[in-house]
């Protein structure tokens, strides 16, 4: 089953026919909010707000290892694509562009990284070179063409802290380190996923050009992210329809 984690922008499904929600707990606390299950094109799908219904849980409080923990082992999702909005760094991802990344670079610290931390469970050490599911990106991108819609098919993504946007200097730093997009979400939930075996990967959507970059220099308006993820987010809703139409269930 396919398993969906929306971001910010992407709180509800709104093409999904729910059949019900759930409340999970988990050996890690509770996830960001109950799973959501249902069918999308007569097939079955959870969805799990990241931030929570109201966005009220800022990337850095995100309970990474309950929510992988609650799509694998109380949802029995085998497959999870994640939806998250991200700063533009590279000069041919204006906001608006879709993008599925092919590799991350992680500047989080302090966040719960892993279910394998030396204490009551053996320590595991998993091979991380790609990042995301081959499989399922490539499934994605021909989502993405069955729906006739424009994606970026590769990019790195800088997992920042947050919650606060990073300065100009910083983004010249992550950029330096061949960052093409920035985000506060992609890590730890992509390696979490790969510790248990669920195939993961990212539809990132350019809301806003990262500090410093394109016209940014006016300050970067929240209210203009919010246009853009009312926009672009339908469309992505299109692609992953057509992404669970066309793949097993």
């Amino acid at each position: 089953m396919l398993a969906i984690i929306g971001g910010s922008g992407l709180t509800q499904l709104a093409n999904l026919d729910i059949s019900r929600r759930e409340v999970v707990r988990t050996p890690f606390g509770e996830p960001s909010a109950p799973l959501t299950f249902g069918t999308l094109g007569g097939k079955p799908v959870v969805f799990l707000a990241r931030h929570g219904h109201g966005h009220s849980i800022p990337p850095h409080m995100v309970n990474y290892r309950a929510n992988i923990w609650a799509l694998k082992n109380a949802a029995g999702a085998d497959r999870v694509i994640s939806v998250a909005s991200v700063g533009a760094i590279r000069n041919d991802l204006p906001p608006g562009t879709l993008i599925v990344p092919h590799q991350i670079i992680d500047y989080t610290w302090g966040r719960s990284s892993t279910f394998f931390d030396g204490h009551d469970r053996r320590v595991l050490h998993v091979d991380f070179t790609e990042p995301y599911d081959g499989p399922l990106r490539s499934g994605i991108i021909e989502a993405f063409h069955a729906a006739a819609e424009q994606v970026v098919n590769g990019g790195v993504y800088a997992a920042t802290q947050g919650p606060r946007l990073e300065t100009a200097a910083e983004i010249n730093r992550i950029e330096r380190d061949g960052g093409d997009i920035v985000g506060m979400t992609g890590m730890p939930e992509a390696v979490l996923a790969r510790e248990i075996d669920l195939a993961y990967a990212a539809i990132c959507l350019s809301v806003n050009w990262a500090a410093g970059r394109g016209d940014s220099e006016r300050g970067i308006h929240f209210e203009d992210i919010e246009t853009v993820q009312r926009i672009w987010l339908a469309r992505v809703r299109r692609v992953i329809e057509h992404y669970v139409t066309s793949a097993p269930a």
